[in-house]
């Protein structure tokens, strides 16, 4: 039982993969609370770049 536990704890495999996840999770988080955040900021300024863009 004892080498069953201390094989599990020695076991990595998979960490890389879940530690990406969390890392882009939190990326995600973080983008979504920057874009909640300027939204209306955002909104103009894609308004102008747009209306710019037709006068051209």
């Amino acid at each position: 039982m004892s080498n069953l536990i201390a094989r599990f704890i020695k076991n990595e495999s998979g960490a890389t993969a879940i530690e990406y996840g969390l890392i882009a999770g939190i990326m995600a988080t973080i983008l979504i609370a920057v874009f909640a955040t300027f939204k209306t900021d955002l909104t103009t300024a894609f308004g102008k770049i747009g209306t710019a863009m037709k006068g051209a």
